[in-house]
């Protein structure tokens, strides 16, 4: 068993996470930051004004990049399909 590709698989994975998981934090992030702006220029301080639009936000972005997200963890899945057998021998 190599530890190397033990390591670059589980170095791949966490990248994969991230990217996986930056277009719903992202698109959160900037309607978070413009609601934001909206309540201070106008001062109305309710937090729920801001949850419904991020959340909004987020579901949109997961649509929009489904597509994407779902080949990138394909295309992982089945790397990590192939290399199984080298790591258990």
């Amino acid at each position: 068993m190599d530890t190397s590709i033990i390591l670059t698989l589980a170095r791949e994975a966490l990248l994969l996470m991230v990217l996986a998981s930056l277009p719903p934090i992202a698109a959160s992030l900037v309607v978070g930051f413009l609601m934001s702006l909206v309540q201070a220029t106008t001062q109305l301080q309710e937090s729920t004004l801001s949850v419904v639009p991020k959340l909004c936000a987020a579901v949109l972005a997961l649509v929009i990049a489904g597509p994407w997200i779902g080949g990138q963890l394909t295309r992982f899945a089945t790397q990590l399909f192939l290399v199984l057998p080298e790591i258990a021998s």
